[in-house]
């Protein structure tokens, strides 16, 4: 990892020049970050997963340690207040020696209420980022979470260091590996479960490292869009397999989805490979400047198209997305910003303020409304489902658009969805999904 170091050191410059900016503009003297603190289980002797609050793993990747605290002041390396109890229950972390140590100030801790004694003394005039505001609160801070900032930091997120784009290729190239070996168990005949064992073996992930919950559908499971059952066994006539599943590395995320035909000479195989055209097609037309939404109703027109291809309704673009139609088979967004998180925040802000730009009252589920610009990482993710409680609500002329024979054909295999992780550069758009070899 090497050669991460001089990526992270212009990251941590650049996440400072960030702070500077916004703590002048609020007249702060600097944020305090809070990792978070362990969930304990209702009723029980232990704790829900960990997860890290994402802003404090922006600035390093410690993504498995709470009641750590992050303190960020102008003119200052960041503090790192690292918890390293004295343990025999649990395994305690090692005390951090990788590339990016040098690039703050270690402290070490052994009990979390010792953090506040290496805090400066008087912390009124700081803002608490966190999710722990009673904790915020006995140490003396009063600015929790203030709007202002989160939504100058929750803005800028959106465009990427070099050092975020270097663990977000690697985090895809892990989640390929994945795909690839999920491909070969479902054309094994291996269940649904047995698919998931084989994606968490090959990313070397276990189910509480991968970003989201592994959607592993088989037949008709692919039209729910996130399905999370895993069936033990197999079905005994495979038709399709749907596999939307990611991987992470030091904090960031990938989100793939892919999407087999059991027979590859059926019209389920020629479904597929007719979205997987259109996907790829979609992305070739994205250029700096375009607004998200744009893309994702150009999508729509694609989708009106194939549901005429694959006589599942009939009716022009126009009237197919007017009535509803389109909406009904594709009732989710083209996709959505990722990286901390897997839907990562500020999708619908337009400026450092937070102006809020909202999804088109026709398509409530779309997840970015921003315009594209360089250093951005977003999904492209179109599908196409057969959902029955979505085509029942279709009346009147929509419904009669609908063509249900074709629709009863679909229906065993569920639906379609492909999705890559893409970068906006000046220049070209980046496959990270795609460079790598994943069909």
């Amino acid at each position: 990892m090497e050669r991460l170091a001089p990526l992270y050191q212009a990251h941590i410059a650049e996440l400072s020049q960030r702070s500077d900016t916004i703590l002048a503009q609020q007249g702060l003297d600097g944020m305090v970050i809070h990792s978070g603190q362990p969930q304990r289980i209702f009723l029980d002797d232990m704790d829900y997963p960990f997860k890290p609050n994402p802003h404090f793993k922006h600035w390093l990747p410690v993504i498995d340690n709470p009641h750590c605290v992050l303190l960020i002041r102008p003119g200052h390396k960041p503090a790192l207040l690292f918890y390293r109890p004295v343990d025999f229950w649990h395994k305690v972390p090692p005390l951090p020696t990788d590339f990016w140590t040098e690039f703050v100030d270690l402290q070490v801790i052994e009990k979390p209420e010792q953090a506040r004694a290496l805090l400066p003394a008087s912390l009124a005039n700081f803002a608490y980022i966190g999710e722990h505001p009673e904790q915020a609160s006995e140490w003396g801070l009063t600015r929790i979470n203030p709007k202002p900032v989160m939504d100058f930091l929750h803005y800028h997120r959106a465009y990427k260091t070099d050092y975020e784009l270097a663990c977000m290729r690697i985090a895809s190239e892990v989640a390929v590996c994945g795909h690839e070996a999920a491909r070969d168990a479902f054309f094994g005949q291996k269940s649904e479960f047995d698919i998931q064992l084989a994606y968490l073996c090959a990313t070397q992930h276990g189910e509480n490292d991968v970003p989201y919950g592994n959607i592993v559908a088989l037949n008709e499971n692919s039209a729910i869009l996130h399905y999370t059952k895993l069936q033990k066994t197999a079905p005994e006539q495979l038709r399709s397999f749907l596999l939307d599943a990611g991987a992470s590395f030091h904090g960031y995320a990938s989100d793939i989805t892919r999407t087999y035909a059991f027979d590859p000479q059926s019209k389920f195989a020629e479904l597929v490979a007719t979205m997987d055209s259109h996907q790829q097609a979609l992305i070739d037309t994205i250029t700096p400047g375009m607004r998200y939404t744009d893309l994702h109703l150009a999508m729509h027109q694609r989708v009106a198209q194939m549901l005429r291809q694959f006589d599942l309704a009939a009716g022009s673009d126009e009237a197919l997305i007017a009535n509803g139609v389109t909406a009904a088979f594709f009732p989710h967004g083209l996709g959505h910003q990722i990286g901390l998180q897997v839907h990562d925040v500020g999708g619908f802000m337009q400026d450092p303020q937070g102006t809020h730009l909202a999804a088109p009252d026709e398509h409530p589920a779309l997840r970015c409304t921003r315009l594209i610009e360089p250093g951005m990482v977003v999904t492209i993710e179109p599908g196409l489902y057969i959902i029955d409680s979505l085509l029942n609500n279709l009346k009147g002329e929509a419904s009669s658009m609908l063509n249900q024979a074709g629709i009863d054909a679909l229906r065993p295999y569920g639906g379609v969805r492909i999705e890559d992780d893409i970068v906006i550069h000046s220049d070209r758009v980046e496959n990270l999904t795609r460079d790598l070899g994943l069909a």
